[in-house]
């Protein structure tokens, strides 16, 4: 009989699997979200998201963007992680990480263009640079969504179609804009 228990035990040892899922590239917090455009003549503004308790909880604080018209910036987007201290930096890891990231800018006001500025390894769009150009005085909403694993392939993607851009979403910031 204990020979019968031992075989038992030991098929029961051997065949009990640990489940330890290798985690490939685990999501970053990211609880602040800077849109830094500078204009042509050297003013800068900036629209910044800051959501510090992440998702639930405190309602996060989102500033307006007020941009000239008919005035060209260059735009730069900086990420962090501020629940901890110090303060992580993400922007490197998408920046390093370019070819898994992508940044969609959708506007609801057409007095606004938003293009690429930046390309990862594969020369394909990130969008942690962009070139942004208004025409006349309106406001609305802009919208800015940071894609993980993209299909950077997919028909539009290129163009900043988020529509058959699949992936994860990092994170969705929508600004108030006023091109005043």
């Amino acid at each position: 009989m204990k020979n019968y228990l031992f075989a038992f035990a030991l098929l029961f040892l051997f065949s009990c699997e640990k489940d330890n899922p290798v985690i490939e590239n685990e999501e970053e917090l990211i609880t602040t979200l800077t849109y830094k455009l500078t204009a042509s003549d050297g003013t800068i503004v900036e629209g910044k998201f800051q959501d510090l308790d992440g998702d639930g909880g405190n309602a996060p604080t989102i500033s307006n963007i007020v941009l000239k018209p008919n005035t060209m910036y260059s735009g730069s987007i900086t990420l962090l992680n501020e629940s901890v201290s110090p303060a992580e930096d993400i922007t490197t890891e998408v920046e390093e990480e370019g070819s898994d990231h992508q940044f969609f800018f959708e506007a609801t006001l057409a007095n606004i263009t938003v293009s690429y500025d930046d390309m990862d390894a594969d020369n394909k769009a990130v969008g942690l640079k962009t070139k942004v150009v208004t025409e006349a005085a309106s406001n609305g909403k802009l919208s800015i969504t940071l894609k993980h694993k993209p299909n950077k392939s997919a028909m539009g993607v290129a163009d900043g179609n988020i529509a058959n851009a699949g992936g994860e979403t990092d994170i969705n910031v929508v600004f108030d804009v006023i091109i005043q």
